[in-house]
């Protein structure tokens, strides 16, 4: 196992760092101005002055990664413009995008729109490329995932209730969907939707995805769902209504009837690891301000950073990151080399790990920072302490069990399975038959054989054994 970088590795994580350090960084201050005044819901022009400066640069579009055998791709006439970077390459770079909240999208690489052009560039038809992918490559336009409902489970793809239905050429979409990230962006042109488009078929052919014109008759923005009181503005997630929505279907439908299972497995592996990378490297950023503080305080005779509870902190915030980065970087390497279905294990045990590895160094960041307005100080963005706490704790139960099933799976003796078609033979009373028997005829016996639970209770309420007067 060769844990030192390829060339190619090195050139673009320098070129990106680079680029972040002269350009994005000196910027930081005029995207806070930009941000906070006028309308909330807006362009916002440093940025989209620093897209062309990136563009031009050619550190643009590094997320998609070159074409295999693996990958079918429904159209091979459309050339995507990018570097080609593998998901192990990529790996690095989306690390230092993570330092400054909006750096990945200087460089064309935000979520949802990553997702999005993949979901185009795979499963969508010449037009549809044209259409949608095209303004999307170039950074023209934005774009929303629609697929969390608030009425079912969402991480249980199957659960959806959104219903497509096909009426002559077209088909006609209700339902409602919430969380729909990028919903809020005035550039936002294009939402990937997906519904069912046959709810009698088997469980994981009954989904569609389509491609749908955010300006179509129906879609009604509810209302903006603010994180932990914050709008992320001008991205936002919304709560969206689909009522009676008419799109064409040959224009919308993405793969065929039947296939929206197969390109949500496919979508959201890359993107969990995306964030995942991102992660990391806001907890670089969060680990080294807070180093910074530590040494220029002096508290009892020394500085903060050499009280030993400090230390221990930063010992185990650099242990937890180089974990975290190596198993990351496993997980890329091995969906470049198995594919994405192969690697479902460890993107899972990675989307567990980085929040809340993250989360940890930036609690104790904000803790050594000590003011009102320490995630300022630390130079991270509000939206990603509440980006990682709500991955920590709302996103959590479905990557674990993904973890743990993997893992019971290995241990599992197909031979010795339990048969769960056969049922025990229930008897009256047999149960408390069965724990009589076990425990023993005597009850005072019984009693100390179990001094806790029901037992203890009955000591409480039966009378002391018998005693025998002496003679």
């Amino acid at each position: 196992m060769d844990f030192d970088f390829t060339d190619r590795q090195v050139h673009w994580r320098d070129r990106v760092r680079e680029f972040i350090d002269r350009k994005i960084r000196p910027a930081v201050a005029t995207y806070k101005q930009q941000d906070a005044s006028g309308d909330r819901w807006k362009v916002i022009q440093v940025v989209e002055d620093l897209k062309a400066e990136a563009k031009a640069a050619g550190i643009w579009n590094l997320f998609m990664p070159p074409r295999s055998s693996a990958h079918h791709h429904v159209d091979e006439t459309f050339e995507f413009e990018g570097p080609g970077l593998t998901n192990l390459e990529y790996a690095l770079c989306a690390e230092e995008m993570g330092r400054v909240g909006f750096a990945s999208e200087v460089f064309n690489c935000s979520a949802p729109d990553t997702g999005n052009m993949e979901v185009f560039h795979r499963y969508g038809t010449r037009a549809q490329k044209d259409r949608w992918l095209a303004p999307l490559m170039n950074g023209e336009i934005r774009s929303a995932f629609l697929m969390t409902e608030p009425a079912v489970a969402s991480s249980d793809a199957t659960n959806i209730e959104t219903r497509i239905e096909r009426d002559g050429d077209d088909y006609v979409i209700n339902g409602v969907k919430w969380w729909s990230s990028g919903a809020g962006d005035p550039r936002c042109k294009v939402a990937i939707v997906m519904g069912k488009t046959d709810f009698g078929a088997k469980r994981h052919a009954q989904q569609s995805m389509l491609a749908v014109p955010m300006d179509a008759p129906g879609i009604n923005i509810l209302r903006h769902l603010p994180v932990f009181g914050y709008d992320d503005a001008p991205h936002g997630h919304m709560e969206i209504e689909l009522k009676d929505v008419r799109v064409k279907a040959e224009d919308a439908m993405l793969l065929g009837e039947g296939r929206g299972f197969e390109i949500a497995q496919g979508r959201l592996g890359p993107g969990r690891i995306h964030h995942c990378m991102r992660t990391i490297g806001v907890a670089e950023e969060a680990l080294e301000r807070m180093c910074k503080r530590l040494q220029s305080r002096v508290a009892f005779g020394k500085t903060v950073a050499e009280h030993s509870i400090w230390e221990q902190r930063i010992a185990r915030a650099r242990i937890d990151i180089e974990m975290t980065r190596l198993l990351c970087l496993k997980a890329a390497d091995m969906m470049d080399k198995v594919g994405n279905k192969s690697a479902a294990a460890e993107i899972a045990m990675i989307k567990v790990q980085a929040p809340n590895m993250a989360l940890q160094i930036i609690d104790d960041a904000i803790q050594a920072i000590v003011s009102r307005r320490a995630t300022s100080a630390l130079r991270v963005k509000p939206s990603h302490v509440r980006s990682c706490r709500a991955k920590s704790r709302h996103e959590r139960p479905q990557p674990v069990l993904d973890v743990a099933r993997t893992e019971r799976r290995r241990y599992i003796d197909q031979s010795r399975r339990p048969d769960r078609t056969r049922q025990a033979p229930r008897h009256r009373g047999g149960c408390r038959r069965q724990a009589r028997s076990a425990r023993g005829a005597h009850p005072h016996r019984r009693l100390r054989a179990l001094p806790f639970g029901p037992a203890l209770h009955r000591r409480r309420l039966s009378a002391p054994p018998a005693r025998h007067p002496r003679p």
